[in-house]
């Protein structure tokens, strides 16, 4: 049984606690109580041991994967993530390698395992990232209301970018790499949402006696970006001239039917570009999208086209038995990279005026309300939340409306190509 975040949420209790795995050696056990907490076996030296995360959904179905795979190749090394924890949390004075114990920090970080253990080991580690996730438990979590969102962006920009480097080696150029990186890829605000996370976190630092200095505080937020938002919405005669550059390009296969289906189911980039075999009902006709990766932390459904379902067809053959839609060039078990398809994009030579990925949604949006679509249907495929007073009261899914809506969509575009190659 694979995962999704509606099958986890439907298990329920029974006289006597069960299993079910998602593979991997990893199972979520629901007790008696209802209780669901994330498990993993594993062999080491020829023993099996077993390893506990935490409870779901504290520990969503994303996170547990990812602790899967760091948990897999801690074992490959001959380490014991059951003995790294054992070391880390019950006071032992054993020395720990460094992998090993920021493995430790980052998985077993919730609940009572935060004291005084934790504080002591994470000061042992110079890193940005054994701060940060010190940081995150210690502070954001308390003071934010969505700490999820921290959390994104410290996986996604922040630890990959500088998180082996001392903390204390960190300086304004490393901050406006990061920024100037995220606005790459046409996301201003999002990379002045990342400068204030640094600047949040570098403070900590300095009341920790860590460093003297705010690195990121020293850049002010105009030099990064301003609150004015895009505006770009393509025509029609953009959209055929669109596509028809990207099937005309050199580009890699795969990321010309990214693009295509971007433009299609009207998705953000990364909600597409981690997306797994799991969330694809080909009967249905239906992407159901995991809260996980939704930027409101709710399951998203996505009514298919038929042209939407042609193009998953073929992405399932050139995914070449990956878990995921987009595997990675180098490796099946890891998706393509945030910026691989901006990237691809920026090789092309289209006579388009400037817009960035991002600005597919909005000319969607835009081409639709024109057509006379209603604006409950349209703001339900981008995953809005209606405000006020109708947001509500409003939870209607319009699953039928919408699966309408995005065959029209789809056929519009379409047609837009066609006239472009005549």
């Amino acid at each position: 049984m694979a995962f999704t975040d509606t099958a986890l949420r439907n298990l329920k209790a029974a006289d006597k606690s069960y299993e079910k795995s998602d593979g991997g050696g990893m199972y979520i056990e629901v007790s008696p109580t209802g209780r669901k907490t994330w498990g993993i076996r594993y062999r080491l030296g020829g023993k099996q041991e077993k390893a506990i995360l935490g409870e779901y959904p504290a520990y969503g179905l994303q996170r547990a994967r990812q602790w899967r795979e760091e948990t897999r190749t801690l074992v490959i090394h001959g380490n014991s993530p059951q003995q790294a924890k054992k070391a880390l949390f019950s006071g032992l004075d054993e020395e720990l390698p460094d992998n090993v114990r920021q493995y430790a920090i980052k998985w077993w970080k919730s609940g009572e395992l935060i004291g005084d253990a934790i504080k002591a080991e994470a000061a042992k580690i110079d890193s940005l990232e054994a701060f940060a996730w010190l940081w995150f438990v210690e502070v954001a979590q308390k003071t934010n209301s969505n700490p999820r969102n921290i959390e994104r962006v410290l996986h996604k920009d922040i630890i990959p970018a500088i998180g082996a480097r001392s903390i204390a080696s960190i300086n304004t150029g490393d901050v406006l790499a990061i920024t100037d990186r995220i606005k790459a890829r046409g996301s201003d605000q999002m990379a002045l949402q990342t400068r204030n996370i640094l600047k949040r976190l570098f403070a900590y630092a300095i009341a920790r006696q860590k460093i003297t200095f705010n690195p990121a505080a020293a850049i002010e937020a105009q030099f990064i970006a301003t609150a004015k938002s895009r505006d770009v919405s393509l025509t029609a005669e953009e959209i055929g001239k669109l596509i028809c550059a990207v099937y005309q390009s050199s580009i890699r296969r795969a990321h010309k039917l990214a693009i295509h289906l971007l433009i299609l189911c009207m998705v953000r980039k990364t909600e597409l570009t981690k997306a797994r075999w799991q969330e694809i009902d080909f009967d249905k006709a239906e992407w159901q999208i995991p809260a996980s990766r939704m930027k409101k932390d709710r399951i998203h459904t996505v009514p298919l086209s038929q042209q939407a379902i042609e193009i998953f067809r073929e992405l399932q053959f050139l995914a070449c038995g990956s878990s995921y839609v987009f595997p990675s060039r180098n490796t099946l078990n890891k998706p393509i990279s945030d910026n691989a398809l901006n990237q691809a994009i920026q090789t092309m030579d289209l006579d388009i005026r400037a817009f960035v990925i991002h600005d597919f949604r909005r000319t969607a949006s835009t081409l639709l309300h024109e057509a006379g679509f209603n604006s409950d249907w349209v703001e339900k495929c981008l995953a809005h939340e209606q405000k006020g007073v109708r947001g509500v009261y409003n939870k209607a899914e319009y699953l039928t409306q919408r699966r309408e809506m995005m065959q029209w969509w789809a056929n519009f575009v379409d047609t837009q190509a066609v006239s472009r190659r005549k």
